[in-house]
């Protein structure tokens, strides 16, 4: 069974999948941060909106979560991610993102990304 923070977690992952924007957005706080280190730092739903279809990728990416795991407010998920690139080919990579719960909705989330070549 799934805590209400870990719930959230799985339908923002899961609008990902879909391309939904509004069930991602429904899961964050207005105040959203979102940051990938050495790439950027969002502040907002609409910055956040902008970056949910990066104009570098097509098509839906393949959103895998391997483990969850949650202490207070935070909860941390780990897993793989597979998208196609717009220039040519797919990009392969695992991901550990931080996710930090206020009021049941993301308020922050820090993405580590790493790319697996093959």
């Amino acid at each position: 069974m799934l805590s209400a923070n870990k719930q959230i977690v799985q339908k923002f992952m899961d609008g990902f999948n879909k391309s939904d924007h509004a069930q991602i957005l429904s899961c964050l706080t207005d105040d959203i941060e979102w940051i990938i280190p050495g790439a950027f730092h969002h502040r907002g739903k609409e910055a956040f909106d902008k970056e949910i279809e990066n104009e570098a990728f097509v098509g839906r990416p393949i959103v895998a979560v391997d483990r969850m795991i949650e202490e207070n407010d935070i909860v941390v998920a780990e897993g793989s991610v597979r998208c196609q690139r717009r220039a040519s080919g797919w990009m392969n990579g695992v991901f550990c993102d931080v996710f930090v719960m206020r009021d049941g909705l993301i308020k922050k989330l820090t993405s580590y990304l790493a790319e697996i070549k093959e």
